[in-house]
């Protein structure tokens, strides 16, 4: 008995914690703390972005996928400078681009690294979680993370998949 108390306890101590993404703290791109747990119910897409990219046009379409969706989804982006110097601008240079340039109105984060010694801890876990796709480090800007409702990896996709792509958004 006192074995099936304890097995009781532990599964339900398992299924209360949250899930790994929850637990990094952040910052927005206007400096304000966040993290990922204040989406719980809803699936996120975050994706590795630039300003000066050959993908940055994805912007658009991530922002379609977001209005279309927000009940939903949540999009957050995560601006980098991992690649090429595509993204050398400071957080309000960032802002005022996606602003202007793409009406982007889902979340944004602070300007982060996603590789390399310097890697921000959320993506250092993106990038090796099990998922059903492939892990490791990410190639290129615009990568994509999804996360389910309750804030587990669930697939990841290569930056030349697009959002409103099908292989993306039958998963919504």
């Amino acid at each position: 008995m006192k074995i099936l108390a304890i097995a009781l306890a532990f599964t339900f101590a398992f299924l209360k914690a949250d899930a790994p993404a929850y637990n990094f703290q952040l910052k927005s791109i206007t400096g304000k703390d966040f993290n990922l747990a204040q989406y719980k119910g809803k699936k996120i897409l975050i994706v590795n972005t630039a300003s000066k990219c050959g993908y940055t046009p994805q912007y658009k379409d991530l922002e379609k996928l977001y209005e279309t969706y927000k009940d939903k989804l949540v999009i957050v982006g995560f601006p980098a400078n991992n690649f090429g110097g595509q993204e050398p601008g400071t957080d309000q240079d960032i802002q005022t681009f996606c602003h202007d340039n793409f009406s982007v109105s889902f979340p944004m984060s602070t300007k982060v690294s996603v590789k390399g010694d310097d890697i921000c801890p959320l993506f250092k876990y993106l990038t090796t979680a099990p998922n059903p796709d492939f892990t490791g480090d990410i190639h290129w800007n615009f990568e994509k993370f999804l996360l389910d409702e309750n804030g587990n990896l669930i697939h990841r996709f290569r930056s030349q998949t697009t959002p409103m792509s099908p292989d993306l958004t039958k998963y919504l």
